[in-house]
C-alpha cells in the first residue's frame, strides 16, 4: 500500500451539514478495503483564487491515506461525479 495526500474543495454555498456529509463520505470511501486515513484536516472556508463553477468560496479539506491503487481510483471517480466537490487533487507521497 502507498501513502497519498488528497485535497478537495467543497462548495461553500451548501449548508454546513451538507459540507460535512460530503467530506465524511469521501473520508469513509478512503478508509474502505483495508485502507486507512492517517490524518484528516478541515482547513476551513477560503476565497478561491478564481471562480470555479460560479463559486468564489469553498471549504478546503486535506487527508493523508494509506491505500491501494484501486481505492484511490474509486475515490477519484466519486470526487469527479460529486457536484458538490469543486476540485480535488490526489498526490502519491514519496517513501521515506
Amino acid at each position: 500500500m502507498n501513502k497519498y495526500e488528497i485535497m478537495f474543495i467543497v462548495k461553500a454555498t451548501n449548508e454546513r451539514e451538507q459540507v460535512n456529509a460530503v467530506a465524511n463520505n469521501l473520508k469513509t470511501l478512503a478508509s474502505a478495503n483495508n485502507s486507512k486515513v492517517l490524518e484528516f484536516k478541515e482547513l476551513g472556508q477560503k476565497k478561491l483564487a478564481y471562480p470555479i463553477k460560479k463559486e468564489i468560496n469553498g471549504y478546503y479539506f486535506v487527508m493523508q491515506v494509506e491505500a491501494d491503487h484501486e481505492t484511490i481510483k474509486e475515490l477519484d471517480r466519486k470526487a469527479l461525479l460529486d457536484e458538490n466537490v469543486l476540485r480535488h487533487l490526489i498526490i502519491k507521497l514519496d517513501e521515506e
